[in-house]
């Protein structure tokens, strides 16, 4: 029998025999409840999105000579770089910037890298002299996208976005406490400036230019080291100058001298400390629903909003959870008891509700398989089969935890979608252990190498393509449509029944990440 038997038929017949059979299987499932258990959850998978803000400023220039001196050189330079997809520019009075956009799945890293060499090495673009300052580069991706955003806002009247800035900057440094947590940033309010206010009439009752003032208060705000004193074995270094720190200060600065007197900048202007001019807005209104929420207030209040992101690879679930308790701990000390808080973005929950579901899911399509193979072809076939489905999914989680897949909407769709190859695989093999065995002649353990054998050489490659599905669908180009939309091959998808031995040949190529083709 050994003499007539393939590869597949050899290898069922060694782990018929061999005791070591039942410890692997329950290593794979230990490994995938691990899996399940350690595997980082978010909401969105880990694709490599990556752009860059370049901002190269241009002080006293035009919008339109920022773009014939500036941003059309920049653009001619950037377009150089490899992986490189779309350039966006935007040229305005005293600064041009542009957005170097790269191909979906290209290595964060290294395109960073490429795109700092390229504006650092190409510095001659521009005419020497010219006045420009140093580009800023801004590099984003998708783990810059918050998963948890808290608004802050108050139904007291004599509050207002300003004041509730000033917490939110306050919570700001308590929260990058939170292991995992990224950039966090407050959206809306207004900083607080000093504000000079001036007096044309006085000014020119004191014979004192704009110009003159502004030169004064740069003079002013400046320190700088002036050398050391050295004396008794001591070395105690000499700064001039301090910063400006009060407004009282601003106030008392000496602009200029009239009829031998010197002038002050209150003499000539109002100087006040507050909130600057609101760039961004943020108000907070409840409808309908709010009841369901746990708001009980109606109508619109001001709000500031803040941003928490996390840093790439780790658990959006725990991270948000994290951060919601560390809001709760807070209250009544760094936030006041009439400022309220309303979690408006919960990516930890969300992400978690739809790993459940999709679990669920899963869990589902297997009992259902079970279900039909046991009213079809008995108990002991529906047991081999749903067998196999666990601890091939479990492997598969294991595996894919390795790789460095978290669980998402999209790896549980891979899995789910994979079910459909395992399960006709495992059901041909034990179709053809039936066949064989309702033919006589032979025992269970000599029918079993035999039938597998006969059907071994299409089905054995379909567990390691169901194994690569999340991969697969984690290499598309595209992280929303692309990701979803039906592979060509599998339109064409069709299941050849051989009479006799029920063999289905599965094509491969259904699985396969089609790559779309790359420009430089």
């Amino acid at each position: 029998m050994s003499d007539r038997l393939g590869f597949s038929g050899r290898v069922a017949r060694t782990f018929l025999d061999t005791q070591i059979t039942p410890l692997l299987a329950l290593l794979g499932f230990l490994l995938g409840v691990l899996a399940v258990l350690i595997t980082p959850r978010e909401e969105e998978p880990q694709i490599n999105v990556t752009f860059a803000n370049v901002f190269i400023p241009f002080p006293g220039a035009t919008a339109r000579e920022v773009e014939q001196l500036v941003t059309t050189p920049a653009e001619q330079v950037l377009s150089e770089i490899e992986g490189v997809k779309h350039i966006y520019s935007v040229s305005r009075p005293d600064q041009a910037v542009l957005t170097v956009e790269y191909e979906v799945g290209e290595d964060r890293t290294q395109a960073i890298v490429r795109l700092y060499n390229a504006i650092f090495s190409n510095q001659d673009w521009l005419p020497p002299n010219l006045g420009t300052l140093q580009p800023i580069i801004k590099p984003k991706g998708i783990d810059d996208v918050p998963i948890v955003t808290a608004t802050l806002w108050t139904k007291n009247p004599n509050r207002g976005a300003y004041e509730l800035q000033r917490v939110a900057h306050a919570l700001e440094a308590e929260l990058k406490r939170v292991p995992g947590t990224r950039e966090i940033a407050t959206i809306g309010g207004a900083d607080r400036v000093v504000h000079v206010l001036l007096d044309l009439a006085r000014l020119a009752g004191y014979d004192i230019d704009v110009a003159q003032l502004k030169r004064a208060l740069t003079a002013a705000n400046h320190s700088s080291d002036s050398g050391m004193l050295v004396g008794d074995n001591r070395e105690i270094p000499v700064r001039a100058g301090d910063f400006l720190s009060q407004p009282e200060q601003v106030a008392e600065l000496v602009v200029g001298m009239h009829q031998g007197q010197p002038v002050y900048l209150r003499d000539v202007a109002e100087v006040r400390y507050g909130p600057d001019q609101p760039e961004r807005y943020v108000r907070f209104g409840t409808g309908a629903a709010a009841a369901d929420k746990g708001v009980e207030a109606s109508g619109e209040f001001p709000a500031v909003t803040l941003a928490i992101g996390k840093k790439p690879g780790t658990n959006a679930v725990d991270i948000a959870n994290a951060v919601i308790k560390r809001f709760e701990q807070l209250r009544g000390t760094f936030i006041p008891d009439d400022i309220e808080v309303t979690f408006t973005r919960d990516y930890g929950k969300t992400a978690n509700d739809k790993a459940q579901t999709l679990i669920k899911k899963l869990t589902f399509a297997t009992l259902v398989v079970v279900a039909l193979v046991l009213l079809v072809l008995g108990w002991r076939e529906a047991f081999i089969v749903g067998l196999a489905v666990i601890i091939t999914l479990a492997i598969t989680l294991f595996a894919s935890w390795a790789w460095g897949f978290t669980l998402n909407r999209v790896s549980l769709f891979a899995l789910i979608f994979s079910i459909g190859i395992l399960v006709d695989d495992a059901i041909v093999v034990v179709e053809n252990i039936h066949r064989h065995m309702g033919m006589g002649g032979r025992s269970l353990k000599e029918a079993i190498p035999l039938a597998v054998d006969e059907v071994g050489g299409p089905t054995i490659p379909g567990h390691p393509d169901s194994d690569c599905s999340p991969a697969a669908h984690g290499l598309r180009h595209r992280a929303d449509g692309a990701l979803h939309e039906p592979d060509p091959d599998q339109r064409q998808h069709r299941h050849a029944d051989l009479a006799g031995g029920g063999l289905r040949v599965h094509p491969l190529a259904g699985l396969q990440a089609h790559r779309r083709p790359r420009y430089g």
